[in-house]
């Protein structure tokens, strides 16, 4: 599975245009190619949780703006939904937002000798994320995150 990060950047103001008339958070976008078949993945998400008519008014104002913008070449689908209760981090308003809660992070390169952090997202201090992944506290840069996600266990 591969993603165009290209298109994924010219889609993201649009998709942030349509979030901002509906009330809804962008939490990412994902333009990834599986089984020979393009796909638009858009997620999004409120305080109070999105359920399917906020997706599907979603989805047919941005199809109308991705119609008339036309920014991806090829045909693909159009897929429009809530993050899920694993959403993904990507902001350091995200992991403000969230703190408190348990998350899993991957760097991308090796912090206080180790590149995975799952615990208690603490905020954000001097611009870098705060964990608490069971030995103390963890200071991670943004840019240095590779993946984040919230974490539930069942």
């Amino acid at each position: 599975m591969g993603r165009n990060k290209g298109i994924e950047q010219k889609v993201w103001p649009l998709a942030e245009r349509v979030g901002g008339e509906l009330n809804l958070e962008v939490v990412d976008v994902e333009f990834v190619k599986e089984a020979g078949r393009y796909f638009l993945r858009i997620y999004i998400d409120k305080d109070e949780g999105v359920d399917l008519d906020d997706c599907q008014n979603f989805s047919e104002r941005i199809g109308v703006i991705l119609d008339e913008e036309d920014p991806i070449p090829q045909s693909y689908y159009l897929e429009v939904s809530s993050p899920g209760i694993e959403r993904p981090l990507k902001k350091l308003a995200d992991f403000e937002k969230f703190a408190g809660r348990e998350a899993q992070i991957k760097t991308f390169a090796a912090i206080e000798g180790q590149k995975q952090f799952k615990g208690k997202l603490l905020g954000v201090r001097d611009g870098q994320v705060v964990i608490d992944a069971g030995k103390g506290e963890v200071q991670i840069p943004l840019e240095q995150i590779a993946k984040a996600n919230l974490t539930f266990d069942f």
